[in-house]
């Protein structure tokens, strides 16, 4: 059986709760990642002394570039606090390196507005 399909039957759904893939936890000891920080795997060799599962071994897979937390868990088609713990594994482990998002800009003042909108009433 390949692991796109390991945890569904077409008919009943999943076969495996979220939690029992996260071992029952529902946080990380890593810090909190948000849904826009962006993660890639370090290219590291798994330990065999690692406890890593099946759905750890599918996220390292898919991180072979650089991409958004949010993104992955849309492809794996988990909750995203699932994908957050074992992404907490797998950081807790050397195996992924996390990004966090570029923080929103701050806008411009507002007498920076009204001179761009004065200077372009003077055209």
């Amino acid at each position: 059986m390949s692991d796109d399909i390991e945890w569904v039957d077409e008919e009943a759904g999943p076969v495996v709760r979220p939690y029992a893939l996260t071992g029952g936890r529902t946080s990380t000891s890593s810090a909190a990642f948000d849904l826009l920080s962006m993660v890639v795997a370090t290219g590291s060799a798994v330990s065999a002394r690692s406890h890593l599962g099946s759905e750890h071994r599918r996220l390292l897979g898919l991180m072979r570039r650089t991409r958004p937390i949010v993104e992955i868990a849309s492809d794996v088609g988990l909750p995203i606090g699932v994908i957050k713990v074992l992404l907490g594994d797998l950081l807790d482990q050397g195996l992924i390196l996390v990004r966090s998002p570029l923080p929103a800009a701050t806008p411009p003042a507002e007498s920076l507005l009204q001179e761009v909108i004065s200077g372009l009433r003077a055209l």
